[in-house]
């Protein structure tokens, strides 16, 4: 769609994206967890704004140095998508283990907090999608 490929658009789309999820997430968790304060809401808004914005910035990285493979946006976006969710997961794993097992019960095969691990591989697809589509991809985004 755009002629030359910008890094400084990949981000802006990332986290326009990212906000999207973010805003779903905030009014929608009070439907799976009541008792969820603002802070929270407020964290998740920004978590997933903060998600699409490292997405995008990672559209300049295709080639890992090291390893001296290809790396391509749909393994870069859930790679980076999965980790970072990972990472919130070991900070707060005990509210999100709260509100799987409120939404999906005791015995439910969905009612652990390491799923959103592969929630946020979904996010990060997502948004490095439309980062990719709209911001283009790979060395030349940094305009080098």
């Amino acid at each position: 769609m755009f002629q030359k490929p910008s890094l400084m658009l990949r981000i802006a789309v990332g986290k326009l994206v990212g906000l999207v999820f973010g805003l779903v997430g905030f009014f929608m968790l009070p439907l799976f967890m009541p008792d969820a304060d603002i802070m929270f809401r407020l964290g998740i808004l920004f978590w997933y704004t903060t998600l699409g914005a490292v997405v995008g910035l990672f559209g300049v990285v295709s080639y890992h140095p090291v390893l001296k493979l290809p790396m391509p946006w749909w393994f870069r976006s859930a790679f980076f998508g999965a980790w970072l969710n990972f990472v919130l997961m070991l900070f707060l794993h005990d509210r999100f283990m709260a509100m799987l097992v409120n939404t999906f019960g005791a015995g439910s095969a969905f009612n652990s907090a390491w799923w959103m691990v592969a929630e946020g591989a979904i996010v990060g697809l997502v948004c490095g999608y439309f980062a990719t589509r709209f911001g283009g991809d790979g060395p030349e985004t940094a305009g080098r």
